[in-house]
């Protein structure tokens, strides 16, 4: 167990050679002489490491004694303290494992190193077995999303995981660690003094002497931190933070450029971004309306228009469906519009929505030639006294007279005729 794997070269020797003139940097990397002094800009304080989506399985079973968790929980401290914590640079989870796994926190979180340390000294071990291939399982499944703080692949953020454990997998990890592997996720694996180095081979990624550490015990296990500091640190101007980039630095031979994240453009000078307008005609596909959001877009209707399934086109809502419409008797629907309308015998009001009763004896409404009789939406026709209804049920014709009739009452009946003309001619002036 006194075997240990060291990473080979170190932030400080990179930057070193990119000082050398171009025929000089094929030249074997060496080693720096004890007491050798660099440039300012070469120390630890100046080397930033590269954004990383950066996730810590920590082994907290029952051989892990509670010393020796305290002693994790330093290292993982210290470790916080030499990554470039924050949202847009690295981003911490910590999960902690024995028979069950439980996320701490995940990469959504915190993004400031007070914090983060704050709830990494709050840890309590779980005890009992250690189930490696669950943890990674569910960092996979729980830790590794977007919904949790993980980065869009677009972003080409790095996605690491650092294993720290003392024993032997009680599941099965090889095939899990290959599946995290596969999907992208780089694997270190730490051992710690009972941990079997073939178990620790199996679930790292390749180059093995590059991902898997050894340390005897948990005492020492905080040298690992400027080893892990090596390996994340990146002597480019991108990493370094020498930047002026608002939102991506993209190292380029020697240089660099800037870039936006999805749905921004780069501005004129190079350096900023801005939100592209997603609702510009030709760049969305809206069948009616575009609404622009901050890089992106959403499709809505007209009114009286209802989004279909396909979230992008509009049908035509049918505005006379029953509880959609406020006319009182009829609905007329126009292409996701509607009027109202009224039964026969009735008048649509100034409202334009309710209806009343005509008056079917209103002059010009009826046919009849003398009387009109009402009857709710229909009428009849009668005649006056001494006349008698045609068998058009319109027309009157004077009724023929009994021989008995005296003259003082034929007269009598005609005045009566002649004064009911008279008040009807007036009323159909009227």
């Amino acid at each position: 167990m006194g075997r240990a794997f060291a990473i080979p070269g170190c932030c400080l020797a990179l930057a070193l050679a990119l000082l050398l003139p171009p025929a000089a940097r094929g030249v074997p990397q060496r080693h720096p002489r004890p007491g050798r002094r660099f440039p300012s800009f070469l120390t630890d304080s100046a080397c930033k490491n590269r954004p990383l989506d950066l996730v810590f399985i920590i082994d907290s079973s029952r051989s892990v004694r509670p010393e020796e968790f305290e002693k994790v929980k330093i290292f993982l401290s210290k470790m916080i303290d030499t990554l470039d914590v924050g949202e847009r640079t690295t981003r911490v989870a910590v999960m902690n494992y024995a028979s069950t796994v439980k996320v701490e926190f995940p990469l959504r979180t915190y993004f400031d190193k007070a914090s983060m340390k704050e709830a990494v000294s709050h840890i309590e071990p779980l005890s009992a077995g250690t189930m490696t291939g669950l943890a990674i399982q569910t960092a996979m499944d729980e830790v590794f999303t977007e919904e949790m703080g993980t980065r869009p692949a677009t972003f080409n953020i790095p996605k690491v995981v650092i294993v720290v454990t003392d024993g032997r997998p009680q599941d099965q990890v090889q095939d899990v660690a290959a599946s995290a592997r596969a999907a992208g996720i780089e694997i270190y694996a730490v051992g710690v003094d009972r941990a079997d180095m073939q178990s620790l081979r199996i679930m790292a990624s390749e180059p093995l002497d590059e991902h898997v550490f050894y340390v005897e015990t948990y005492g020492v296990i905080e040298k690992l931190t400027s080893k892990f500091r090596e390996t994340f640190c990146a002597a480019n101007v991108c990493a370094l933070g020498t930047h002026d980039c608002e939102q991506v630095c993209v190292s380029d031979s020697g240089s660099h450029r800037c870039d936006c994240y999805e749905g921004y453009a780069l501005n004129p000078d190079k350096r900023t971004c801005s939100a592209v307008d997603m609702c510009a005609p030709g760049r969305h596909e809206c069948d009616q309306i575009c609404v622009s959001n901050n890089g992106s877009y959403g499709c809505e209707c007209y009114e009286g228009y209802s989004l279909n399934l396909d979230k992008k086109t509009c049908s035509a809502v049918d505005m006379c469906a029953h509880g959609r419409h406020d006319c009182a008797q009829v609905c007329l629907s126009n292409d996701g519009s509607y009027s109202c309308d009224c039964f026969e015998g009735y008048t649509l009001n100034p409202d334009k929505k309710t209806c009343s009763a005509v008056d079917m004896c209103a002059p010009g409404r009826h046919d009849c030639e003398q009387i009109c009789l009402r009857d709710d939406l229909f009428y009849t026709c009668d005649c006056y006294q001494g006349y008698t209804l045609n068998p058009d049920k319109k027309t009157c014709s004077r009724a023929t007279t009994s021989s008995l009739v005296t003259t003082e009452e034929s007269c009598k009946c005609e005045a009566i005729v002649a004064l009911q003309d008279s008040v009807t001619s007036r009323l159909e002036a009227l």
